[in-house]
């Protein structure tokens, strides 16, 4: 990059040092949101660190910091003798240039690939009449209505419907201590968003789920994962939230048992540290009961004033279904109402009024998903204890997907030949704040039983390439 350029560059980063955190990651937010944005093209030669550094008038390190976080995103790729450049927008799926694991999720959603089985994103694909007859209720329930329909905290019929759910589900709560959002993403980006500033800690479990970490990182926090005898400690260096999956946990399917929950609470209680629990999949045990929201175990019901519950219809009803919602202390939620009115003055009537009826009819809605999704678990699990018999997994006692090791090698590596064979899968790392786990992987088995057949008949056939056992006959044929 020649002086001019750098002059540009320098331009475009602004003020990048006047927010709060530290240098590194400050000006690694400027930089990702400049390629993000597309102001950086993909290709685009970056300054060298010591060049980048004195213009800035800061030390190396900093650049380098920077420069190794968004490698790490895969939003740069940094090489021995051509330095760093914006890295190409068909950079893989699921494999940065140096090997770090891209978030697979997003990236199939953004770019699907043509006849590849998806077992990257786990949601619903089959949604059920009682969202169509859902629909129209709520169609019947506008008629005649004269409102301007921005509502920033949600519609007050869907509000009444879930605060009631919880009073149900032991945890006194009224409508105002509920914010509807636009699927629990949303949930989770406006909380942080309000909660964590740049080089704020986050605490959370690993694995957990990969489209929590994208919002942490995004947010430029510094994520790192507890084990529950670290939890005390870690808390004692003031982390701007804890982030729990207890329920139902993505990407395995746990359920953390009642003495862990109040554990959990009472802890991030003493040091009054906000504790969000995520119940995206809490419908969706297997056993056909819910277990407690982590409000519950507060010192009286629904007391625990620094437990933040979010949770959606998505994985109950459908992923199209873009509603979800917060239950927080009503302060809390005028100000992510607040919050959220800057963004889109509120989500789209029409569903939360869909939602609301549907939650008139949780109980047999969830019964048809939690069977059709017990049948296909079981079904999937048949299969891979047949066909991949090396393969190792706890069962799931809920939600959608269960947590894959394989015996050898690297599971990056290895879903780049699942690929080849027809199969997306995400592995390990993604769910992983460090990079860890990089020997797992995680299946999701929502799709019909000889779709998922087929999916396990390829990874089969790509495990026996990637294995070596390849080179001799395998009774593993590739389907199409």
């Amino acid at each position: 990059m020649n002086g001019a350029n750098l002059d540009d560059l320098v331009d475009l980063l602004g003020r990048w040092a006047s927010g709060r955190g530290p240098l590194y990651l400050l000006l690694a937010v400027r930089l990702r949101a400049l390629i993000d944005d597309g102001v950086l093209p993909p290709g685009d030669a970056l300054p060298p660190d010591r060049v980048l550094a004195k213009r800035l008038a800061v030390g190396r390190g900093t650049v380098v910091a920077a420069y190794d976080l968004l490698q790490q995103e895969g939003r740069v790729v940094r090489r021995q003798g051509s330095g760093t450049r914006v890295a190409p927008l068909d950079l893989s799926a699921t494999r940065t240039a140096d090997g770090v694991v891209a978030n697979p999720l997003l990236q199939h959603i953004l770019h699907p690939p043509d006849g590849v089985i998806l077992l990257t994103c786990a949601a619903p694909h089959d949604p059920p009449q009682a969202l169509f007859e859902a629909y129209e209720e709520a169609g019947a329930r506008l008629a005649g209505v004269r409102d301007l329909g921005y509502q920033p905290a949600g519609n007050a019929e869907l509000r009444a419907a879930l605060a009631d759910y919880y009073c149900a589900r032991g945890v006194p709560t009224t409508p105002e201590e509920i914010i509807t959002t636009t699927g629990a993403q949303q949930a989770l980006t406006l909380l942080t968003a309000l909660l964590a500033a740049p080089g704020d800690t986050v605490l959370t479990e690993s694995p957990t789920y990969p489209g929590s970490l994208e919002v942490f990182r995004h947010a430029a926090a510094v994520v790192k994962p507890v084990t529950p005898e670290q939890l005390r400690y870690a808390l004692r260096e003031r982390p701007a939230f804890t982030y729990f999956v207890p329920t139902a946990r993505n990407p395995d399917g746990a359920v953390m048992a009642n003495h862990d929950r109040r554990r959990l609470v009472t802890l991030t209680g003493e040091h009054d540290v906000p504790l969000i629990d995520d119940e995206v999949c809490a419908e969706l045990c297997f056993s056909g009961e819910t277990p407690p929201p982590l409000a519950a175990f507060g010192p009286r019901a629904g007391q625990g004033e620094h437990v933040i519950t979010i949770g959606s219809l998505s994985k109950l009803v459908w992923g199209g279904l873009r509603v979800g919602w917060i239950r927080a202390a009503a302060p809390l939620i005028s100000r992510l109402a607040r919050l959220r009115a800057v963004h889109d003055l509120g989500g789209e009537v029409f569903s939360q009024l869909a939602a609301a009826a549907l939650l008139r009819r949780l109980e047999e809605v969830r019964a048809a998903r939690v069977r059709g999704l017990r049948e296909r678990h079981d079904h999937l699990c048949a299969e891979l204890r047949g066909s991949l018999p090396s393969w190792s997994f706890e069962p799931a006692h809920g939600g959608q997907t269960i947590w894959v090791r394989i015996p050898r090698g690297d599971a990056d590596a290895f879903s780049q030949v699942a690929l080849r064979h027809g199969v997306a899968v995400p592995p390990g790392r993604s769910f992983d704040p460090l990079g860890g786990h990089a020997d797992h992987m995680r299946l999701h088995f929502l799709f019909p039983a000889d779709e998922l057949s087929r999916a396990v008949n390829n990874l089969a056939a790509a495990w026996a390439v990637f294995d070596g056992a390849g080179r001799t006959a395998s009774r593993h044929t590739l389907i199409v």
